[in-house]
């Protein structure tokens, strides 16, 4: 009987989706890989041709506007696999999307841009107010595309449990139109209850779409899920599906949370729809997330990332003036402070969530406190954090203390000693695992969003976040990042040390973080 039992599970992971199609394109790698080796073992033209390849990806590398770490990583590749390194780079090197893809993207953006000029008043209020806040407001609209706003308010949740009975009232409250945008969606509890309100809406005439990532979503929905929900009157799209071909498309998830009630309140943060992120389920011990919600204009800002997504992958709207804020809201906004949501994608080189960070290390003067789930790190990002800490700057960065994958998890750790001895000071969170990513300094500015401190988030998934400054909800953030390193360990140098074999492979992993 057990055998029986044992015998099922098995076979039902071997036929999962996943597994076909990552073996599947694991056979293309392979069945790539032998014949350019055979080809260069009988043609000495091919094996010569191939090492010129090479040698010239090198030439390339050394001269690409990348990143060093990942410029790094791609040079001992080719130079360890002389006959093929340099066909590899070739092929898979890319950080953007397919060609497909991209220009429907960028269709969507350019339909979409003229709701996001910037109000000129607002900018000259808040440069006359703080000159700092300016300069990476300026910075998020130039070159995210997305303005800063004063008449909204922003409210922040300290775990999923605070955000989601709220999230759900806002939903029951919506009479015209419901967006999702979500990395991970998976049947239980939480989806259970937001399903039934979005069946009910969809059934009374409320417009509700969703998107979802398709990979995200692999483990844990069924296979094209978006057929149910759309029987139910919910448009609903799989973003770029996991298909059994080999592409670096792949690579570009959206990773985005982002749910948008009438145009006028929006909600984003790290928590994905799934029962671990308001602790209806126990993976990894207590499951620590933080979320927000945007109430008034800068809501657009969310409303505008999903559509242009939605209409890149079904092209739906030709009048978008029906989704802006004021359109089924009457009356001013509440304002308080400087409410800034912002999007980054793969579509262009421009890193805007490392930057809107960078920004914010750079303009610290007293502290400085962040929770990331991974601290899988650049050297530009390495030194802005040590060099805060050497100038006084407070410096405090809470990682988790269970992990979720645990190669991921010694690469973290690598991490540590390095930060210790620059004057950084490394917390891990004891409860459990920590799955938030916050900023926060000087009590006037934050973030709050969806991008970790990893490459993948960095540069290659579609990402947001929300940039707050003198806002009175900054205060509760502060708090809850103080509260959160009470649970948590303070790490020291004899702690960051680990054993030589962990070091080896934590030597291995730093050098290919930017591939995986």
């Amino acid at each position: 009987m057990k055998f029986v039992k044992l015998w099922k599970k098995l076979l039902k992971v071997l036929l999962h989706r996943f597994v076909i199609v990552a073996v599947l394109i694991l056979l293309q790698i392979i069945w790539m890989i032998v014949n350019i080796t055979e080809l260069a073992i009988y043609s000495p033209v091919v094996y010569n041709a191939l090492n010129i390849l090479s040698f010239l990806a090198v030439l390339v590398v050394v001269n690409a506007r990348d990143n060093p770490s990942y410029k790094l990583a791609w040079v001992i590749v080719i130079l360890v696999f002389p006959l093929f390194g340099g066909a590899m780079y070739l092929l898979f090197s890319g950080w953007l999307p397919s060609k497909n893809l991209r220009n429907k993207l960028l269709k969507s953006e350019n339909q979409l841009r003229p709701f996001m000029k910037q109000d000129a008043k607002v900018f000259s209020s808040l440069q006359e107010e703080d000159p700092t806040a300016a300069g990476q407001a300026k910075y998020i609209k130039d070159y995210a595309k997305f303005p800063v706003w004063n008449d909204s308010t922003a409210t922040y949740f300290r775990c999923g449990e605070e955000n989601f009975p709220v999230l759900l009232e806002e939903l029951k409250k919506a009479e015209h139109f419901i967006f999702l945008e979500y990395f991970i969606v998976e049947e239980g509890e939480m989806w259970s209850a937001i399903l039934e309100v979005l069946k009910e809406k969809a059934a009374a005439g409320v417009d509700v779409r969703m998107l979802y990532d398709d990979l995200g979503s692999v483990f844990v929905l069924p296979y094209k899920y978006y057929r149910t929900l759309e029987r139910y009157g919910i448009k609903c799209e799989a973003f770029n599906k996991f298909v059994p071909v080999f592409s670096l498309v792949m690579n570009n998830r959206d990773h985005r949370k982002i749910l948008v009630v009438d145009g006028h309140t929006a909600f984003t943060g790290g928590i994905n729809l799934a029962d671990e992120y308001i602790n209806k389920k126990e993976k990894f011990g207590y499951w620590k997330d933080t979320g927000i919600m945007v109430r008034g204009e800068a809501a657009v800002n969310l409303t505008v990332m999903f559509l242009t997504v939605w209409n890149a992958v079904r092209p739906t709207d030709t009048d978008f003036s029906r989704f802006l804020p004021h359109a089924y809201h009457s009356g001013i906004f509440k304002g308080d402070g400087y409410i800034q949501p912002y999007g980054d994608t793969p579509l262009d080189k421009e890193t805007v969530g490392e930057n809107v960070y960078l920004n914010m290390i750079s303009a610290a003067r007293h502290y400085l406190y962040i929770f990331t789930p991974y601290l899988i790190v650049d050297n530009e990002m390495i030194t802005a954090l040590s060099l805060a800490a050497k100038r006084g700057v407070d410096v405090r960065i809470v990682t988790p203390g269970v992990p979720d994958k645990r190669l991921v998890y010694w690469l973290t750790q690598s991490y540590y000693r390095q930060f210790i001895d620059n004057g950084v000071k490394i917390y891990q969170y004891l409860p459990g695992f920590i799955h938030a990513k916050v900023f926060v300094c000087d009590d006037v500015y934050a973030t709050v969003g969806t991008i970790n401190l990893d490459y993948r988030s960095l540069y290659l998934h579609f990402e947001c976040g929300v940039f707050l400054s003198h806002c009175s909800e900054i205060a509760k953030i502060k708090e809850d990042a103080i509260e959160t390193m009470e649970q948590s360990k303070l790490i020291t140098k004899e702690q960051a040390r680990r054993k030589l074999p962990v070091r080896l492979v934590q030597a291995i992993l730093r050098v290919f973080a930017p591939l995986l």
